[in-house]
């Protein structure tokens, strides 16, 4: 009994200077009123989900790995403009955590713009959500993959010298 209010202290104490230190960021960085951060249920310090992204090039296509856990389908949406890939969702908070829960985890609204480079076939974009990750491929449009160029051999010809005139 004795260790775990102990325990509870402990915790409550590195809850509340981790609050404090959050705070000062805050106060120095002055993020006040921006649209993509969220208030984290249970300690009123604000904090900003922003999805981790991984990418790789094969010969056929650009492949995207969009990491985002617990992000419903419903609650994604992605758009091509002008070459730019735009991936917006929300992160909601679970019920049971919003009324009476504690967490670390950072929730809300965020927006992810990636410029897609030239020679990208976006019209054959697709998209996989799985697992709390998005997959996408961005196949390389067919005129910019590489070809090979088929090297003729011709007749050879005789060098001429100075005296063969």
């Amino acid at each position: 009994m004795r260790s775990s209010v102990l325990t509870g202290d402990v915790r409550q104490t590195l809850d509340q200077f981790r609050r404090s230190v959050d705070q000062l960021f805050d106060n120095f960085y002055g993020f006040p009123g921006e649209t993509t951060r969220a208030i984290t249920p249970g300690t009123g310090s604000e904090w900003m989900f922003s999805p981790a992204i991984e990418s790789a090039w094969s010969d056929n296509a650009l492949t995207l790995r969009v990491i985002v856990p617990a992000v419903a389908q419903s609650d994604l949406k992605m758009s091509v403009q002008n070459n730019q890939l735009v991936i917006e969702g929300e992160r909601k908070v679970h019920e049971t955590i919003a009324k009476s829960g504690n967490t670390q985890l950072a929730y809300g609204k965020f927006r992810t713009e990636l410029a897609l480079p030239s020679g990208l076939d976006v019209d054959k974009m697709t998209a996989n959500l799985h697992d709390g990750v998005l997959d996408i491929q961005v196949p390389v449009a067919e005129k910019m993959k590489a070809r090979q160029i088929q090297i003729q051999s011709g007749e050879q010809r005789k060098s001429l010298s100075a005296g063969d005139r």
